[in-house]
């Protein structure tokens, strides 16, 4: 047998994906598959034979530990159990919720880990007046209530000389940026964490969602708010889960990050000494972004979604807006 090989999703194609989950679950499903949009993951949208309509994740082979993975779906079912909104997978026969299949592609093997979950709908929520900010705030304080419980080892740490530093090694491995480039990107990129890495040092460290986007919570009516996509979830200071709800930068949140605050603490204390590192974090954010194109820079589709990535017009961008973050560091 070839070692298995992390490289991609071609050879995983629906028809294999679906007779697995039927395998796995001990389902029959009908023929109807719906492919749902995803950078990062292959996600498919089934209905058995009775009606009932799941959802499947195929995660990026070589992105995640099996043992990572597992602590996601531990930390998602504790959220379920605590009766805070969100979707959790389901368990097969022997009580996993973690399934696997093996793909021949050509002389090699691919191995991809996938989950199945309940389809829950509901609409993008819409972030408008005092209330929605209100109701934003409880449902963050109430994750990291709970996300404060325990521990993830196998998860990425949110701290610029861990995460960030990663994707540095990762981008220099791999040769990415223009040789006439390279040494700004460098600078740039150091000389920030160097001055970032201090307003780290001593905060606490907590289980989060990881990628809190507005996008990531749906509107359900009269069920409330629900919480989606914890493929992200990260170890790190809560304020990483806060500032990527707000509109904009520090100064110009005042009355969006003092109603976030007020929901917030009717589960636990505002992290107001965090509220220093909003913009260390979004710098840190695109770093992490280049890092995430260049992992995925051979699928097929990427340049479909991305066809000016990588080229010198591009990283000439990258670059003029890694330097007005780096500038912003300074204040407003």
């Amino acid at each position: 047998m070839s070692p298995l090989s992390h490289i991609g999703f071609d050879a995983l194609s629906p028809d294999v994906a679906v007779k697995a989950v039927e395998a796995a679950f001990n389902l029959e499903l009908q023929s109807v598959i719906t492919t749902y949009p995803s950078y990062v993951n292959r996600v498919y949208g089934l209905v058995d034979t009775d009606g009932v309509s799941y959802v499947a994740k195929y995660y990026r082979p070589g992105r995640w530990s099996r043992e990572a993975i597992e602590e996601e779906h531990r930390f998602t079912r504790e959220l379920a159990d605590e009766e805070f909104p969100v979707v959790s997978p389901l368990a097969d026969a022997d009580g996993d919720t973690l399934a696997e299949v093996i793909v021949e592609s050509g002389d090699d093997e691919m191995l991809f880990r996938f989950a199945l979950f309940p389809k829950r709908g509901g609409r993008l929520f819409d972030a408008e007046g005092d209330e929605a900010w209100l109701r934003i705030g409880a449902l963050c304080g109430r994750l990291h209530s709970i996300g404060g419980r325990d521990k993830a080892p196998h998860r990425q740490t949110i701290l610029p000389e861990v995460s960030t530093g990663n994707h540095l090694k990762s981008l220099e491995i791999d040769d990415i940026v223009p040789a006439d480039l390279k040494n700004e990107f460098r600078d740039i990129a150091e000389e920030t964490l160097e001055t970032i890495i201090p307003s780290f040092e001593g905060l606490p460290m907590i289980r989060l969602h990881g990628d809190l986007h507005r996008a990531n919570i749906l509107d359900r009516g009269d069920e409330g708010l629900l919480l989606i996509d914890l493929d992200d979830m990260s170890v790190g200071p809560a304020m990483q889960d806060l500032w990527l709800l707000l509109p904009g930068r520090r100064h110009e949140v005042g009355k969006e990050l003092a109603l976030l605050s007020e929901g917030y603490e009717s589960f636990r204390p505002f992290p107001w000494e965090q509220i220093g590192l909003m913009e260390a974090l979004r710098f840190m954010r695109m770093i992490h972004f280049i890092a995430w194109c260049a992992r995925q820079r051979r699928d097929r589709d990427f340049h479909h979604h991305f066809p000016d990535w990588g080229s010198r017009g591009w990283w000439l961008r990258e670059l003029e807006d890694l330097r007005d973050q780096r500038s912003s560091l300074d204040g407003p």
